[in-house]
C-alpha cells in the first residue's frame, strides 16, 4: 500500500525531511513513491518541483499562498550547474495587472511568498539524465533587511509601471533583483490588464521572477 506523505507539523520536521532527501537522485526519490520519471522536461517542466513538493508534504499546489502556510514557508527547487550556480530565474508568483490601486508591498504576494523560503538545489545539467540528477542540501532562507529592501524597491517600481498602463514596456532588464516576464503556456494565454488611458484590455499574463545573481548569492552564502 502506497502512503501519501503528510504535511510536516514543525519547521524541524520539514528540515529533517529535506536533509534526508539530500544526496538522493531524482530517480531514487521517484522510485520510492512509484512515480515514473519523464525522459526530459520538455512536456513536464514542473515535474521536479512537484516531486519534491510531494516528498515534503507541501499543501498549496497552485494556490496563491505559501507551500507550507501553517509554517510560513515557501518551497523552491532550484536547478544548479556543476559549480552550484542557478541555471534559470526563480518564479515567485503571478503579477496582478488590474484592481491594484492602493496595493501595498506588505499586502503583496511577492512579500508573502518571500518571507521565508526553503531552497532545494537540484542538479540541472542538460547532459545528465533526469533520473541521475542529484538533490542538494536544503537552505532555509529569511531575507535580510537589505535583501527585503531591494526586492521591495523593484516590486514598487514595476507595480507603478503596471498602474500607468505600461506593462508591455517592462522588460526582463527592469529591476535589480526582481523582474517581470510573460507567464503563460504560450502567446495565446491572455488576461485582463490596463492601458495608458486606464481602460482594461487583454494582454499576456505576467509573473515575478528572482534574477540569477540574487539567488546565486543566497546559495553562495550558505555553501561558501
Amino acid at each position: 500500500m502506497i502512503t501519501t506523505p503528510t504535511s510536516p507539523k514543525s519547521v524541524e520536521e520539514l528540515m529533517q525531511r529535506a536533509q534526508e532527501m539530500a544526496g538522493l537522485t531524482l530517480g531514487q526519490l521517484a522510485d520510492s513513491h512509484h512515480i515514473k520519471v519523464p525522459r526530459d522536461l520538455k512536456r513536464d517542466k514542473g515535474w521536479i518541483g512537484q516531486l519534491i513538493e510531494y516528498e515534503l508534504g507541501a499543501q498549496a499546489g497552485s494556490k496563491p499562498e505559501q507551500d507550507f502556510l501553517h509554517l510560513g514557508i515557501e518551497l523552491k527547487s532550484i536547478p544548479v550547474d556543476d559549480c552550484g550556480k542557478p541555471m534559470e530565474t526563480t518564479y515567485v508568483t503571478v503579477a496582478p495587472l488590474i484592481n491594484i490601486q492602493g496595493l501595498r508591498w506588505e499586502e503583496s504576494l511577492v512579500f508573502h511568498k518571500l518571507q521565508r523560503v526553503l531552497w532545494i538545489p537540484v542538479e540541472g545539467m542538460r547532459d545528465k539524465p533526469l533520473a541521475n540528477r542529484q538533490i542538494g542540501m536544503p537552505i532555509l532562507w529569511t531575507p535580510s533587511a537589505q535583501e527585503q529592501a531591494m526586492i521591495r524597491q523593484d516590486w514598487e517600481e514595476i507595480m507603478e509601471l503596471i498602474a500607468l498602463g505600461k506593462v508591455e514596456q517592462i522588460t526582463a532588464r527592469h529591476g535589480e533583483v526582481l523582474q517581470l516576464r510573460p507567464k503563460g503556456a504560450n502567446n495565446r494565454s491572455v488576461t485582463q490588464g490596463i492601458d495608458a488611458q486606464g481602460n482594461t484590455k487583454l494582454i499576456n499574463p505576467r509573473g515575478f521572477y528572482l534574477k540569477i545573481p540574487f539567488t546565486h548569492k543566497i546559495l553562495q552564502r550558505h555553501f561558501g
